[in-house]
């Protein structure tokens, strides 16, 4: 039987249109929907599991794949099947995962998987643009317990108009790349980066998605309706004791609040919340504490969130004794690390990160073999979170998601100040060493300076900061926080990170937690976070003022030279022998890569010593030499022959011409080393091509005087040549003619 399928259609207001379905796949999911656009296809199934776990959080679980079968190619690699998430896929889970999480109840703790797959791949449409929408519309034709529905856009700005889900050749043109996540009534996930915009512009654009998200959450519910909305399940909620709710909060909330008021740093803080919670606990009964254990906790927890926001709000004081719009001290060191090509410690507090950078060739980049896009990066970062960095001992077990959202971060602000024409592929490596708020942030303030400091020209330098925001809905009261701690971001309302240079905002990534926030709020937080931004910089160009103007002494120098097409096979060698052997002989890396428009070849030279540099610019001005008819070039004998000498111009070493025993002296020469031996140098004139050899000409003699009463022999007649050869051939007799 065909089954029925329920569709809603959503335009995008330019010809493009994005169509919502179900009934037709995955029915055993809790919820599934095909999304589509073009010929891009997304499935997103979603099932939660009916018993509870033994958890006190949300066990939630996203995940987002692209098979190469949708865009009809195989994986790369050995092992032709899709195995670990590429960084690609992992950015796209996380920015379905941000918005979903808050939206479930807090005490619903089911198992839940929420599965998007790319089926089928349109190269003018970007898939991770619609991921939030599908992930959305499968919860809302399930049973889950969830707030509202939202979906997610992308927003770019090509020549000063905004677009919707812009195709990746519109994006190259776009100043701005930014995904939005939304419900109808508020903005809840901002992640993006921006060609030095303002934060009016930002602003604009975040309007602009939401009015588009607006529509894809009311084709949502009208999908949902007419496929038969589903009664809510219903689930076993954690247990609640308004009495004893009150009782903790009543042992604690003073204690905590003249703790947190009393400014101390991040352990011994942590130490007094630790001793006032064993306090209250060592008030009950040991009974009472067997029954009451985890809502005790729980209970603390909220009346610790409580004093230390009220603080916040009602004094203007935060957990480490700053005011609300104050930075923590800071210092800053570059070129610590003596054999790296560039390097730089940034500490803001008790946030450290120590960046690297490491200088390469193209065959450096890093590769991106995606089904939605293949190409590479010529400046990547990668980012590195050790157990250590926050007192604790666990187990590594690869690259988390964090890691991978934080580098990605960090990299998108500082790409765009990487002139377009740095020869290198830069690779920056951040090693946080120590957190407690943002270090993120810290990375890409390391970065600026490590990057400065390895000698890459910079167009402006990068700071970042991280804020945060406390609001109260009933008094109207709200404090945006400069530089959070990492309890801040906890305890708070909305955790912003903005990075930019001192002319505007280069990315952006933002959780919003409080509903219906105000535009108003965010443009007075957006500019609290610039005038901490132009404070941190300062630091940072306290530090170094400006990128140094060459690279270390031990750091790689790169020269790029464009040879025709014709002299890469030369310059490669039979089998590689030549480059091989150059590389070896000059202690160089050289790479060439062919221009694609222009088919030239491009010559990447890449060593510590300029004389090997230099020695490979020889090689290839060698191959590329062309002599001039009539010029005269200083030649060395490499070999001698019966009939001339091989000679080789001094000017192009490896460039050979054969020099006949003919063009050596105006005297008839009987002994090529009656003239010349191996070794000499000696002028020769160029005569071009020899229109009967085909071969290329240079004389000795023709720089030479010619003797007096010298009579050339006249050349011989072709004709005469041939009738003296039958002549002797046939003895001048009459040939028979022959017969067959």
């Amino acid at each position: 039987m065909i089954p029925k399928v329920f569709k809603e259609v959503i335009d995008l207001g330019d010809g493009r249109e994005i169509s919502i379905e179900t009934g037709k796949l995955a029915k055993q999911a809790h919820g599934s929907v095909v999304v589509q656009s073009g010929k891009c296809m997304l499935l997103c199934t979603v099932v939660s599991n009916y018993k509870q776990s033994d958890v006190d959080f949300l066990p939630l679980t996203v995940d987002y794949r692209e098979k190469f079968a949708a865009a009809g190619r195989y994986p790369g690699g050995f092992f032709k099947r899709e195995a670990r998430p590429s960084d690609g896929e992992v950015l796209t889970m996380r920015l379905v995962d941000r918005v979903l999480r808050p939206l479930f109840p807090k005490d619903y703790h089911s198992e839940t998987q929420v599965m998007i797959q790319l089926m089928s791949h349109d190269e003018n449409v970007m898939p991770d643009a619609m991921a939030g929408l599908a992930a959305s519309a499968a919860i809302q034709l399930s049973d889950f317990p969830f707030e509202c529905a939202i979906s997610e856009a992308r927003v770019g700005r090509v020549n000063g108009e905004f677009i919707i889900n812009p195709t990746r050749a519109q994006l190259e043109e776009s100043d701005i790349d930014m995904m939005i996540g939304a419900s109808a009534d508020s903005v809840m996930m901002v992640e993006g980066e921006m060609d030095e915009i303002s934060e009016e512009e930002m602003t604009e654009a975040i309007k602009f998605a939401h009015e588009a998200i607006k529509e894809q959450c009311a084709a949502q519910l009208r999908l949902a309706e007419a496929f038969g909305k589903k009664e809510v399940r219903e689930y076993e909620p954690e247990r609640e004791d308004e009495e004893l709710a009150k009782k903790v909060h009543d042992l604690s909330y003073d204690k905590v609040y003249a703790v947190a008021k009393a400014g101390s740093a991040k352990h011994e803080r942590t130490a007094a919340f630790d001793a006032i919670k064993e306090e209250v606990i060592a008030t009950f009964t040991e009974e009472e504490q067997e029954e009451y254990g985890s809502l005790i906790s729980k209970y603390f927890y909220k009346a610790e969130k409580a004093a230390v926001r009220d603080l916040t709000l009602n004094e203007g004081l935060r957990l480490d004794g700053r005011k609300t719009d104050e930075i923590r001290p800071i210092w800053c060191e570059v070129d610590y690390l003596p054999s790296t090509h560039g390097s730089a410690i940034f500490t803001r507090g008790e946030t450290q990160a120590l960046a690297t950078v490491t200088l390469g060739t193209s065959r450096d980049s890093n590769q991106i073999d995606m089904p939605s896009h293949e190409g590479e990066e010529r400046f990547y970062l990668h980012y590195n979170f050790p157990p250590f960095s926050t007192g604790e001992a666990r187990p590594i077990r690869g690259t988390s998601r964090r890691e991978v959202g934080h580098g990605n971060l960090a990299q998108r602000a500082l790409k765009g100040m990487v002139p377009d024409d740095c020869p290198y592929t830069v690779r920056v490596v951040s090693e946080v060493l120590e957190s407690n708020g943002s270090s993120s942030m810290a990375t890409v303030c390391s970065g600026t300076m490590a990057l400065m400091d390895a000698g890459v020209q910079l167009k402006k330098p990068v700071s970042g900061i991280a804020m945060g925001l406390i609001t109260d809905t009933e008094s109207g009261k709200y404090a945006v926080l400069s530089d959070i701690l990492g309890d801040e971001d906890h305890l708070g309302d909305m955790d912003f990170k903005v990075t930019g240079t001192a002319d505007g905002i280069t990315a952006c990534q933002m959780d919003i937690k409080v509903k219906g926030l105000s535009y108003e709020i965010l443009v007075n937080a957006l500019k609290q976070a610039k005038d901490g931004r132009l404070h941190i910089l300062k630091k940072l160009t306290d530090t170094i003022a400006a990128p140094n103007p060459d690279v270390k002494p031990h750091s790689p120098k790169m020269v790029t030279r464009v040879i025709p097409n014709e002299f890469i096979g030369a310059l490669i060698g039979p089998g590689g022998k030549v480059i091989q052997e150059l590389q070896k002989e000059t202690g160089t890396t050289i790479v060439i890569n062919e221009d694609p428009v222009t088919e030239e070849g491009i010559v990447e030279i890449l060593g510590t010593d300029q004389n090997g540099i230099d020695a490979v610019l020889a090689k290839i001005d060698s191959l590329m030499f062309k002599p001039e008819v009539g010029s005269v070039y200083e030649v060395k004998v490499i070999k001698m022959l019966d009939f001339g000498a091989v000679v080789e111009y001094l000017d192009a070493p490896g460039n050979e011409v054969l020099l006949h025993v003919s063009e050596l002296a105006w005297e008839r020469t009987e002994n090529v080393s009656d003239v010349v031996n191996m070794g000499d140098v000696f002028d020769v004139k160029y005569m071009g091509t020899d229109p009967r050899t085909r071969k290329e000409k240079v004389s000795r003699k023709a720089l030479l005087p010619k003797p007096e009463g010298f009579v050339e022999r006249p050349p011989r007649n072709d004709k005469d040549r041939g009738r003296g050869r039958d002549d002797r051939r046939g003895g001048g007799r009459d040939r028979k003619p022959r017969r067959d």
